[in-house]
Formats: structure tokens, C-alpha cells, sequence
């Protein structure tokens, strides 16, 4: 990849750990400027620590206030964008859709949906500034294969597909390109606590739902973090400059979910 990266202003959401945290370092080792933000405090401020040349915020994309205090911050640092990702996201609760309370998936989706919407929003006036750029949507397999017990989860991830589609529609005479990226089994927490409550769900060892997980993948290994940031930075880089519309699975293929 060349170094058109660099020198890029970058904002990268859930930024402190697993997928987002490859992404920032993924981006500061291209030389781009980035600022972060997350929900925990403690983990910004664990990141800042590492890479002080990062910028940060404690922001809850679901919440309107935070995310219009966040963007007026990047704005006052930058005056525009060259790309947002937008990668918060709650795996919500697994559990049969009977079972389902309305707030569990209210909650997920106000994370993994209305979140992303709230973070395009304010991001597009700073993209057309730059004279255009990209946005990149962190979806998921689940939003193109279903996912029993994870009825918001995947819902919200098949909402991102129409986002995405719709957007790159919008904003493409503006130069700004819209793709999705969809993980599979992706290691670290997220994996381990997804693992754990369908492990308690079915009543059965933890390490036979993962090695099931596994199984249905035909590279037969999860994916790592640094594989998603890889493919973040290709489609923001100048490689990447006429892929818009796309919903592209790194995930090692994925061939179904139970």
C-alpha cells in the first residue's frame, strides 16, 4: 500500500480495544492523524498513554449530545475529515426471540445502529469539506447470514448493509465512498463473552461452542483484529479510491452461523 495514508485525518469510534484499537494503531503506523473515542474512560486514557500523539474523547455514540460534543471537538482540531470509521457496536443479549425484552433491543440497536447514523451525520459536513473521503461501517457476517439467539445483533447488522448501499448512493457525486466490513469470528473478549453466553444458553462447555464456531469456518481459524484494520486502511487509502457500495466479509469465510 502506498503512503496515502498519511497526513490523513481520521476518526475511529470504539477506538480503545479489540477491532478499534487495531484500527488507531493500524492508521498511526500509516502516519495519519487519528482521533478516538470509547465508552470506557480508562481505556481511552490507557490508549492516549501509548500513543500520545492520538487524540481521544469518552463518547457514547448512542447518545446525540455526546456525539455532536465529539464531532465539534474534531472539528476545532481538523476543520474536516478524511475518514470515519465506524466501528461501535454491543453484541447484545442471546436469547430465544421469545424471551427478548424490548429494551435489550432498544439498547442494541441504539448502540449499532443509531449510533452509526449519528456519527455519519455529523461526520458528512466535514467529509465535503475535505473535498471527500470514506467512510467504513464495521458490520458483521451476522449481517449477511442469520445468527440464531442474536436477534437484535443481526438485525442491526443487516441495517448496516442498507446504510451502506444507501449512503455510498448519497454521497458518491460528493467523492465520499461508503463501504462495510464484515467480521466473522474475530479473537479477543468480544469472542470470548459471545462464546460464554451461548455456551450458558445451550448448556454445554464453552470450548465445544467454540470449537463449533470454528468449524463453520472454512479457513478453520478466527479471525485476528489486525486482519480487519488491514482492510479498513485499503479502503480509505488511494488503492481503495473507486470501491464504494460494498459489504466486504474478512472473515476467513464464514460459511454459516447455527
Amino acid at each position: 500500500m502506498s503512503d496515502s495514508l498519511r497526513g490523513q485525518r481520521v476518526l475511529i469510534t470504539a477506538g480503545a480495544s479489540g477491532i478499534g484499537l487495531a484500527t488507531v494503531r493500524r492508521f498511526l503506523q500509516a502516519g495519519a492523524e487519528v482521533h478516538f473515542c470509547d465508552i470506557d474512560a480508562e481505556a481511552v486514557q490507557a490508549v492516549r498513554r501509548a500513543h500520545p500523539q492520538a487524540s481521544a474523547s469518552v463518547t457514547d455514540v448512542a447518545d446525540e449530545a455526546q456525539v455532536l460534543a465529539m464531532f465539534e471537538q474534531v472539528a476545532a482540531r481538523w476543520g474536516a475529515l478524511d475518514a470515519l470509521v465506524n466501528n461501535a457496536g454491543v453484541a447484545g443479549p442471546t436469547c430465544r426471540l421469545e424471551d427478548m425484552t424490548l429494551q435489550a433491543w432498544q439498547a442494541t440497536l441504539d448502540v449499532n445502529l443509531t449510533g452509526v447514523f449519528l456519527c455519519a451525520r455529523s461526520a458528512v459536513p466535514l467529509l465535503r469539506a475535505a473535498g471527500g473521503g470514506a467512510i467504513v461501517n464495521i458490520s458483521s457476517v451476522a449481517g449477511r447470514l442469520g445468527f440464531s439467539l442474536r436477534s437484535p445483533y443481526s438485525a442491526s447488522k443487516f441495517g448496516l448493509t442498507g446504510l451502506t448501499q444507501t449512503w455510498a448512493m448519497e454521497l458518491g457525486p460528493a467523492d465520499i465512498r461508503v463501504n462495510a466490513v464484515l467480521p466473522g469470528l474475530v479473537a479477543g473478549d468480544r469472542a470470548e463473552r459471545v462464546i460464554s453466553a451461548r455456551a450458558s444458553a445451550g448448556g454445554l462447555p464453552p470450548e465445544q461452542v467454540r470449537a463449533s464456531l470454528v468449524e463453520k469456518v472454512s479457513l478453520r481459524r478466527m479471525t485476528q483484529p489486525e486482519d480487519i484494520a488491514n482492510q479498513v486502511a485499503y479502503l480509505c487509502s488511494a488503492e481503495g479510491a473507486i470501491i464504494s457500495g460494498q459489504c466486504i466479509s474478512v472473515c476467513g469465510n464464514v460459511e454459516y452461523l447455527g
